[in-house]
């Protein structure tokens, strides 16, 4: 598969107290699973590709749907608490074949698993994807890989769940004024591709432009980058937006998430976010938020919660979230957040119902990171047990998650 640069810059990557991760944590196992899709997606690229697509996945939802002119704050409201299938279609690894679904560890992902993520009371889904290792040399996705990617959005929409639609762990844009045009005219090709395929649901699909956009392996790579990074974000932000709102279906009105650099919290990155259209109600700003740190991600750092001092950088983020963005009627979406694995269930049960009802009173859903992972040295934050017969494995975070989001 074409891969347009790699970047082979080796530095310390320093990890910030405001800043989050999205489980970037692939395991080196591989899986020779071969995905049973069912079909295809209306959608191919505009360069006349003749991919043979019988077989393909073909959805009930190809005809448009009727769309609420609803705005992005009041659709916003209607989200309690989500869930993102981490470490699966955001997966690098499967040779570019739908086989990177399984390629980090987690197991195939059936309907069951999506039914009881929803039974469970999550109503929002988010889908991360990796895309770049699934294009061609002109930027056309693999029908294969889009039609697998529609089977799944369906399990969420056919459990009316929102849906939360991304691009994830895209090694090819690299947010500099020497990389900026070629990153615009690939994100510009991709989301041209996924708007088209995916023009006629209703407003419980979302579209997320980028996840985490940044200056990767380099020293300023999770510290807020630098105002020439920060404006390149922007810039992919406005190419996002331009491409969706063009694409036709019911995209005009479609919620988008526009994403900052790195998708951090900290207040300056926040401040610098520029929508694309601030005439435009249906836009909602991304924020990624693993805190607090310590106990949250950094996996050498506490196993306890004290509320006592740990309660403050909850606090400031939502009170920075709401001085930039909600006072001014922009609804936001905290896209990560969960605290990970280190044998201290009572503790992260303190934790995630302390972070979501300051969450709550601020009317902000915020999505757990579970990217299947649950015991050894990495980023833990797996709560679905997704082998066999899917089941919760900390029922007691799932509880307190659901005593607390409203």
């Amino acid at each position: 598969m074409f891969i347009k640069r790699i970047a082979a810059i080796s530095a310390a990557a320093v990890m910030c107290l405001a800043m989050g991760s999205c489980g970037d944590d692939s395991s080196s196992s591989s899986a020779d699973s071969k995905t049973e899709s069912k079909a295809v997606s209306g959608s191919q690229a505009d360069s006349g590709d003749n991919s043979d697509t019988e077989g393909l996945y073909v959805s009930k939802y190809d005809t448009q749907q009727e769309m609420s002119d609803e705005s992005a704050w009041d659709l916003v409201a209607k989200m309690r608490v989500g869930w993102n299938l981490g470490n699966t279609f955001d997966a690098t690894g499967g040779d570019g074949t739908i086989a990177a679904e399984t390629s980090w560890g987690n197991p195939k992902t059936t309907k069951e698993m999506i039914d009881l993520v929803s039974q469970s009371g999550f109503n929002v889904l988010r889908l991360p994807v990796s895309w770049g290792t699934h294009m061609d040399e002109n930027y056309n996705v693999d029908p294969a890989w889009m039609a697998r990617v529609h089977e799944v959005v369906d399990y969420a929409i056919d459990n009316d769940m929102f849906v939360i639609l991304n691009t994830h762990h895209e090694e090819w844009y690299f947010p500099t004024n020497e990389d900026k045009d070629q990153d615009i005219e690939q994100l510009t090709a991709l989301w041209k591709q996924i708007a088209e395929e995916f023009k006629n649901y209703d407003e419980r699909l979302i579209f997320e432009g980028v996840n985490e956009p940044r200056l990767r392996g380099t020293s300023k790579e999770w510290t807020g980058g630098d105002s020439e990074s920060r404006e390149v974000v922007n810039a992919y932000a406005k190419a996002f937006y331009d491409t969706v709102r063009a694409s036709g279906g019911n995209n005009d009105k479609r919620s988008l998430m526009i994403t900052g650099y790195a998708a951090s919290s900290s207040k300056n990155c926040l401040q610098q976010i520029v929508l694309p259209n601030y005439d435009d109600d249906h836009l909602i700003v991304s924020v990624h938020a693993y805190l607090p740190y310590s106990f949250a991600l950094d996996t050498k750092g506490t196993d306890q919660f004290d509320a006592a001092k740990d309660a403050a950088s909850i606090d400031t983020l939502f009170t920075d979230l709401d001085e930039i963005f909600l006072s001014q009627h922009i609804p936001v979406i905290v896209g990560e957040f969960g605290c990970m694995n280190k044998m201290n269930d009572e503790e992260r049960v303190e934790c995630v119902t302390y972070y979501l009802s300051v969450a709550e009173q601020y009317g902000v859903p915020c999505i757990w990171w579970d990217n299947g992972a649950f015991v050894g040295d990495g980023e833990n934050f797996g709560l679905l047990d997704r082998e066999l017969i899917p089941e919760w494995k900390f029922q007691s975070i799932i509880d307190a998650i659901m005593a607390t989001a409203k």
